[in-house]
């Protein structure tokens, strides 16, 4: 198989309102089959995505929906149509001084629109692929990827097939696209005013519906194991994390929990001890048998030791529905071995609440790595209340106490946002 890659050139300067198409039906030769490579920056221009350069910051703040890493003044950040870049696309070369330029608004409905009116134009069947230039994780240099598309799949799906030797090909799955855009890049180049190219040879690519544009190129959070950058995972991993009390049925990966359990481990503690160990609820016979068992403890403390009537109880035991909706439920549990003997209150009392602040640490530094994991959490401190019902109905030895309960599950809803918090009137400084 072979291929060419052939330049458009003699193209004017884009303006707004421009009939790209028209353009490029003028200026371009076609065969059926061919692909057609366009630069998105013309096509912004086209479409009037143009802001003066002192709007810059304030179009990456509106073009943000997630700050993936931030180094001095630079910014990698999710865009609105799920992009992972430098500065939400917004660009400030190939385009006048003074101004910037916002990516096109719908990439992949730009690439319908322009194969649309270019067919009509040429009479010829076409794709075409919006590209833009992007940095890489772990790779110097720039490249080009697709970042719109009409005409052809983006993705070309191995897996199931066999290579040259019989292998079984599992997890290869190629980004065309992606590969088509940086071919195309070696023709366009970044300074010599040829915006667009023409890939011919791979006619066999293009369909006649527009496909499904670029969102399968698109790999969701919850397949992303690279979702942060290093410093902004640590500092952020803490802020993202929210009290989650609405869950989806989708059951909770017992391994991620696992994962989450190692992490908290980690957590500082007195003497060189781990006085830490979690009950993971897989059980729902288990988790029913405990919460049914702690609910009467509840509701025989409020009505013997608080004087509640019924209707009082019902209404304030219905706060305890968050831990039995939730798909899994972990109990950390306080071990106090390795702890030093006192004679005296002051002093035991001081060796309890250092060994408090390390189950609270590896409780938090669980909750932070199941955030990590895609999950909400919320912290429940009601078996702290009955622990001894707790000890019994899941069989602990008597010197653990529960030290709350952790649900755990997909949430239901995306979490509010929630404003930065300053830490000047928590601070003190002498």
């Amino acid at each position: 198989m072979s291929l060419e890659i052939l330049p458009v050139t003699g193209l004017p300067e884009i303006a707004p309102g421009a009939d790209l198409a028209e353009l490029l039906a003028k200026h371009g030769s076609f065969e059926d089959g061919d692909i057609l490579l366009v630069t998105s920056k013309i096509v912004s221009k086209a479409e009037g995505r143009v802001l003066h350069a002192a709007d810059r910051e304030a179009a990456i703040d509106a073009e943000t929906v997630r700050v993936v890493a931030r180094r001095g003044p630079a910014r990698i950040v999710e865009n609105r149509n799920g992009l992972v870049m430098a500065a939400a696309g917004v660009d400030a070369s190939n385009t006048p001084p003074g101004t910037v330029l916002l990516l096109p608004e719908d990439p992949d409905g730009s690439a319908r629109a322009l194969r649309e009116r270019l067919q009509e134009l040429t009479g010829r069947r076409l794709a075409v692929l919006l590209t833009d230039t992007f940095g890489r994780p772990w790779r110097t240099g720039l490249t080009d990827v697709a970042i719109g598309a009409a005409g052809l799949p983006v993705l070309d799906d191995h897996r199931g097939r066999t290579d040259g030797h019989g292998n079984l090909l599992q997890l290869t799955v190629t980004a065309t696209a992606d590969e088509l855009a940086a071919a195309g890049d070696l023709v366009k180049g970044k300074t010599s005013g040829t915006p667009v190219a023409v890939v011919r040879g791979l006619g066999h690519l293009v369909t006649d519906g527009h496909g499904e544009g670029v969102r399968p190129l698109i790999r969701p959070a919850a397949d992303d194991m690279f979702r942060l950058g290093t410093s902004e995972a640590l500092r952020r991993a803490v802020t993202l994390r929210r009290t989650v009390r609405s869950f989806t049925d989708e059951p909770v990966d017992p391994a991620a929990v696992r994962r989450a359990v190692a992490a908290a481990v980690t957590a500082p503690a007195p003497h060189h001890t781990t006085p830490w160990r979690f009950v993971l609820l897989e059980d729902p016979r288990t988790r029913t048998a405990l919460l049914d068992a702690m609910l009467a403890a509840w509701r025989r403390d409020l009505r013997e030791l608080d004087g509640w009537d019924e209707e009082r109880i019902a209404r304030r035991t219905a706060r305890g529905d968050v831990l039995r909706k939730a798909p899994y439920l972990v109990v950390p549990c306080l071990v106090m071995d390795g702890s030093h003997s006192y004679p005296d209150g002051r002093r035991a009392a001081a060796e309890r609440e250092m060994f408090t602040v390390a189950i609270g640490a590896a409780v938090q530094n669980l909750l932070v790595a199941l955030t990590g994991e895609g999950y909400g959490t919320a912290w429940v401190s009601s078996t702290m209340f009955c622990r001894d019902t707790v000890r019994e109905v899941l069989d602990l030895p008597g010197d653990w106490d529960p030290m709350g309960a952790v649900a755990v599950g997909r949430p239901a809803e995306p979490p509010k946002e929630r404003p930065e918090r300053s830490a000047e009137r928590f601070l003190t400084v002498r």
